[in-house]
């Protein structure tokens, strides 16, 4: 809940709360039940918000902003909200012309003010607000920018915070093209195809841009990084520069047809070919679109063409890839009258236009549903009527994949009904049963989900408490067990308690995982304990924090919370960025230390600092080898991994080369060589050179790798070729004895064979996996047989994070793995290796925010992991009560694990197999990240990156974009930029849990009705001074921009997306997008209110498309600045006013358009009658239409205007979608 209160002069009473105002300006959020506010100073103006966080109030998050004589704010006060109980306040500067040039971090106090305004130093002094606590040491503690001297205020330079960054600013260059640019112009000829009924694109022969032709943007980061943005009058992205070099760089061309569709993207690699029609499949990005301007067919590279076929609604309805057709089959869905999914699957079908005929034929095109069955397929019953009115037709349907019920439950299985309570808590009644106004109508209560492989399934059912928040489900496995959850949760829905029910067989013994969780006045998770049935509670986690809420210390393990098994502390710079988990140097009893550094590495001569949140050195020591360890790293011009040196600081000779590694690459991002090093072996004292790969490619598919290392580590060799399926799937890798390997329609693989010739004994084996629909992997079966003795199967299941396991045969057959996978210089042994067995099945261990729980041990296994999530060391109590280590690992960039000259130090199997990234090693030698299997040798998938497209300057199957450093992917879907396991809890903690706010994006400053700071990003995670605290925005180029989780290093920013279908690119630190960076940081205006800014906002929460039309005749710049996607209200516009813009809605509607607002409309009808002047000429004339997706927090309907559906936007709106319009035909 959330109140606001506006001082001071009239009185308004809403509910029981009494609110004093001289204007009301702002009300967000709910207003109910009267409490105490914060004793704001009565003497200033301010806006005082409180977050309740529990019924009474009396656990609260409280903000008082503070405002000068011209409605500016000029303090922010958290009250209370440190760890220690105390303020922290922010401070808020201008210049001589009133610009917020500065941006200041918060300061957090030694007392409580309990509200009250703190004293502030005039003017733009270096701390407004005393580090009364010295927590800053004297550091620089502000951004600030330079702006152009022009009425536009574009931002020239930014520095960021910290006393090393203040001579490393971000350099912004705005231009035109010259002729030294040389802009390549790709032009398409776009022709109706009247039999496919879509519009065919033929890319022509490139020319050149004459000088001055298009908007040139530039942005040189702080390391000397440039990437330059081109775009075409319309705001359309041509060109994409990353400077790699005096003359070398990395371009990605987007091309468009006459309608203003993207047509093309041609990556850097095909930028520089001569592009024949073989080059552009192989490298080239393809789009096709029928007449209503949907996406008909694409081609990504190296994959075969994928179709798409509509209803009248415009809903994707079908769809299908080139493994697909070749099978004669399309994937459909089925949707209710509500537009919601309502059944999935697989169907026959012909050609796409064959297809889209038929979907045309149908009208609503819905299912409805049904409280009997209708019809039964794959064992399962349907409650939806309807089937044959609706594409496809239920003779068509090979198989269904899953379902979907809304609204009220289906009939449930025997013996099991909708709980009354759960956890004290009363669930949510369905329509009809419920005697308030509280059901379930509009929430997803059941989902099933077949699995791929055969026709079992997964029955997933949820409730809701009577607020709509999730408190218990029950999953009906595929076996015929279950796991059941209910969840405790408070007034501000944080989980207080946990329990988990689960068995693998209907028959087996219930297993019971209960937890609980503890959390400060401010929702900081404090105490985290955990229980196996009726053991005795396990205390997995003791969190304790700094002032900034960055987390200072962490207890591991233990039932008693003086004696825990671990004691981890962590450290961070003034950026925010993780530099040490303990400490490596001195580990005085600890079993890891690990230290990052950015900037400063020791090694400078080896690696040379970087002040973008590159990591550029990693100091290690595990309690196993007790050797301080050194990785020093260097990058290229695109900030990919080059050089990754090895040394040992406190060695007689530190720099023994031993685990060196060296890549190369070519412009999209694909390994063109490796070298690798490994420890010295056969009495060598050097290091020994186990890999000199070079690879071949076809495109981006990498078709051979050749060894000319003479050494039988490493990566297998053998330089044997590799083949793909048509979606660009590898089929085999005879290097590594991989004879076949074969997909399902999700593209994951569920089947290898594979084949080993050991000193002239051939060895077989193979790998089978079973997935639901929805790409979970329920289980692997790994069979061997050895030339001599018996077969052996090895089966494991995988259920809702419990992980159980099956052996019968003659035992493991070792040599049957691939050497990568089990090699004794990597791997000490197998862990468990059953030899032989009687056949059973067992329960293995289940997972744990900190490590596992083994069953079989029966004790709690922990985990050190590094920013990376990588397992480094792995310990537990043993049976006399003393801590022990029983798995170390070593990680090349990579992912292998360090080759040394005699055993290696790790273990393999159970538990143990979850190493890089916490990913599972297979039996392959692959890691499997869920999406995509990943070779750590190689360091490349072996699928193609189903989000290529956001990443559309790469090869689509690089890893962690050729910087696996900084860089995971946490299901191989998308890649995350990570600055470690300790920040991002920390991030957790005073970001997601702290917050007070989940309406507003930014600080909470008062700003105008959009609700948040002015020159904020609207992505950054929910309001609160603790958004900016720690890694400080991410800086420029952090938050949480493109929906990514990050903290400390930079995050991946969204360039302009362009074409009908959006197709972008994701940028990184070293290659900044131009309007990534000044999306963050765009300057402040004369009026303090919001920029609504670069791109769509993520869907937080409810979301309206808004549209607005500009005629070609528009008064002023009012057109060319729609051409560029940006709206500026008319009251901005004013040179000389006594009253600068007004604020009447009413006066807005009556003509009277010198206000804050723009005036947009949920009706792209409206929009185009706008936008084509038809009230005013008689044929109409050209125009734009613009749109752009808001949240509606940040939007106003004008009530006086509703006959155009009228909404008011606030502020300077940049980032719209463009679209070119014509007059409807008479």
């Amino acid at each position: 809940m959330r109140v606001s209160f506006i001082e001071p002069d009239s009185y308004l009473l809403i509910s029981n709360i009494s609110i004093k105002m001289k204007k009301l300006i702002l009300i967000s959020g709910l207003l109910s039940v009267g409490f105490l506010k914060a004793q704001a100073t009565t003497t200033e103006n301010y806006i005082t918000t409180t977050d309740c966080l529990n019924e009474d109030c009396s656990k609260k998050t409280e903000t008082v902003q503070y405002f000068d004589l011209l409605g500016r704010a000029k303090q922010v006060v958290n009250v209370k909200v440190t760890p220690s109980g105390k303020d922290v306040v922010t401070p808020m500067v201008y210049d001589d012309q009133g610009r917020q040039t500065r941006t200041y971090l918060p300061v957090p106090q030694n007392s409580t003010s309990n509200g009250g305004i703190y004293t502030q130093s005039p003017g733009m002094v270096a701390y407004p607000i005393a580090d009364i606590t010295n927590i800053y040491s004297g550091e620089k503690t502000y951004t600030e920018k330079v702006l152009e001297s022009s009425p536009l205020q574009r931002v020239l330079e930014q520095k960021q915070i910290g006393n090393d960054w203040n001579n490393k600013a971000v350099i912004f260059g705005y231009d035109l093209n010259n002729a030294l640019d040389h802009v390549k112009k790709y032009e398409v000829v776009t022709t109706w195809n009247p039999s496919e009924k879509f519009y065919t694109n033929a890319l022509q022969p490139a020319t050149e841009y004459q000088q001055g032709q298009l908007i040139k943007n530039t942005v040189t980061d702080e390391d000397g990084s440039r990437v330059i943005e081109f775009k075409d009058g319309s705001g359309q992205t041509i060109l994409t520069r990353k400077v790699m070099g005096v003359s070398k760089n990395a371009d990605t061309y987007y091309v468009y047809n006459e309608y203003k569709q993207l047509a093309y993207v041609i990556p850097p690699l095909a930028s520089v070919a001569s592009l024949d029609p073989s080059k552009v499949d192989n490298l080239c990005y393809q789009y096709k679109y029928d007449s209503k301007n949907r996406l008909a067919e694409k081609k990504l590279p190296g994959k075969g063409w994928e179709y798409f076929v509509y209803d009248k609604q415009n809903r994707v309805v079908g769809s299908r890839d080139a493994n697909l057709k070749e099978k004669g089959q399309w994937l459909y869905t089925k949707y209710d009258q509500f537009g919601r999914v309502a059944i999935t699957g697989l169907s026959t079908g012909g050609e796409r236009l064959q297809e889209q005929n038929i979907a045309d034929s149908y009208g609503s095109n819905n299912v409805n549903r049904l409280t009997s069955v209708l019809f039964e397929r794959q064992g399962m019953e349907i409650y939806y009527g309807n089937p044959d009115a609706t594409y496809p037709n239920s003779t068509k349907w090979v198989t269904l994949l899953s379902v979907n019920y809304y609204d009220t439950y289906p009939p449930l299985p025997s013996g099991m009904g909708v709980p009354d309570f759960i956890a004290g808590q009363k669930v949510m009644k369905q329509p009809g049963q419920s005697t308030t106004s509280k059901n379930t109508k509009s929430l997803l209560l059941a989902a099933y989900v077949k699995n791929v492989e055969d026709d079992a399934w997964t029955k997933n059912y949820t409730y809701y408490d009577e607020k709509g928040r999730t408190i218990g489900s029950y999953a009906g496995n595929h076996l015929g067990g279950y796991t059941k959850t209910e969840s405790e949760v408070d007034f501000a829905g944080i989980t207080k308690k946990s329990k988990v029910y689960h068995k693998r067989l209907a028959t087996d013994a219930e297993k019971v995982i209960t937890q609980t969780f503890v959390y400060d006045h401010q929702n900081r998770l404090l105490t985290h304990k955990h229980q196996v049935d009726t053991n005795p509670e396990e205390i997995l986690v003791q969190n304790t924090y700094n002032e900034l809420s960055q987390l200072k210390n962490k207890k591991l393990g233990g039932t008693n919370p003086s004696q825990p098994l671990q004691d981890i502390s962590y450290s961070y710079n003034i950026r925010g960025w993780l530099t040490k988990i303990n400490d490596p140097s001195n580990l005085n009893g600890k079993l890891f230390g690990y230290e990052m550094r950015y900037n400063n590495p020791v090694n400078a001569n080896v690696a040379t600092g970087k002040f973008t949140g590159t990591i550029t050195e990693i100091d290690w020591k595990n309690a196993s080898e007790d050797v301080l360890k050194r990785y020093n790293y260097s990058y290229d011009g695109l900030n990919r991994l080059q050089d990754a040196i090895y040394s040992e600081p406190n060695a007689v000779v530190p720099f023994s080369n031993h685990y060196n590694e060296h890549l190369t690459y070519d412009l999209n991002g694909n390994i063109n060589t490796l070298k690798r090093n490994a420890y010295p072996s056969g009495g060598a004292t050097t290091a020994t050179q186990v890999d000199d790969l070079i690879y071949e490619y076809t495109g981006n598919r990498l078709t051979k790798v050749i060894e000319n290392a003479l050494n039988d580590t490493g990566y297998e060799g053998g330089n044997n070729p590799i083949s793909y399926d048509l979606n660009g799937n590898m089929k085999d890798m005879l290097d590594k004895g991989i004879q076949s390997v074969k997909y399902n329609y999700l593209n994951l693989s569920n089947e290898y064979a594979t084949q080993q010739n050991n000193w002239g004994r051939i060895l077989y084996g193979s790998i089978t996996n079973l997935y639901r629909a929805d790409g979970t992997k329920l289980r692997k079966t790994y069979t061997t047989w050895p030339p001599k003795g018996l077969a052996s199967t090895r089966i494991t299941d995988y259920l809702d994070g419990f992980q159980y396991s099956y052996s019968e045969g003659g035992g493991i057959c070792l040599e049957c793995r691939t050497e990568n996978a089990y090699e004794q210089q990597a791997y000490k042994g197998i862990f468990d290796p059953e030899l032989p067995v009687t056949p059973q099945w067992k329960l293995d261990f289940v997972a744990t925010s900190e490590g596992f729980y083994s069953f079989t041990e029966n004790r709690y296994i922990y985990q050190y992991r590094d920013h990376l999530g990588n397992t480094r060391v792995t310990f537990a109590k043993n049976s006399s009560g003393a801590l022990e280590i029983t798995d170390t690992n070593n990680y090349y960039p990579f992912g292998l694990n360090h080759i040394s000259g005699q055993f290696g130090i790790s273990n393999f199997g159970s538990y143990h197999s979850y190493k890089y990234n916490g990913k599972e090693l297979q039996e392959t030698g692959f890691y499997d990240y869920g999406a995509r299997m990943m070779m750590p040798d190689l360091g490349r998938w072996g699928v193609m990156d189903a989000m290529s497209e956001k990443y559309s300057s790469l090869s689509p199957y690089n890893y962690a974009i050729n910087n696996p450093v900084m860089v995971i992917d946490p299901d191989g879907n998308d890649a995350m930029f990570a600055s470690g396991e300790a920040a991002q809890i920390a991030f957790k903690a005073y970001v997601a849990t702290m917050s007070t706010s989940t309406e507003t994006s930014g600080s909470n400053i008062f700003t105008g009705f959009g609700g948040r700071s002015f020159g904020e990003d609207p992505n950054d995670p929910k309001a609160n001074f603790f958004g900016r605290i720690g890694n400080f925005f991410s800086n420029l180029f952090g938050g949480n921009r493109s929906g990514k989780e990050t903290v400390g290093l930079a995050t991946a920013g969204t360039l302009t997306r362009a074409g009908a279908i959006e197709i972008g690119e994701v940028t990184f630190r070293g290659i900044l997008s131009f309007d990534t960076v000044l999306a963050g940081i765009t300057s402040v205006g004369l009026w303090s209110l919001p920029f609504t800014l670069k791109g769509d906002m993520p869907e937080k929460e409810q979301m309206v498309t808004l549209y607005r039309g500009v005629s070609s005749e528009a008064k002023g710049t009012m057109y060319f600045e729609a051409m560029q996607g940006v709206a500026i209200p008319a009251g901005f516009r004013q040179i000389a006013t006594t009253w600068g813009p007004h604020r009447d809605m009413e006066a807005h509607a009556g003509g009277d358009n010198l206000s804050i607002w723009t005036s947009w409309s949920t009706s792209k009808e409206s929009a185009k009658d706008f936008a084509t002047g038809v009230a005013m000429y008689e044929n109409g004339i050209p125009g734009i239409i613009m749109s752009k997706k808001f949240k509606v927090s940040e939007v106003v309907p004008n009530l006086y205007n509703q006959q155009e559906a009228e909404w008011l936007i606030p502020g300077v709106v940049y980032g719209a979608k463009v679209e070119y319009v014509l007059p409807r035909p008479k």
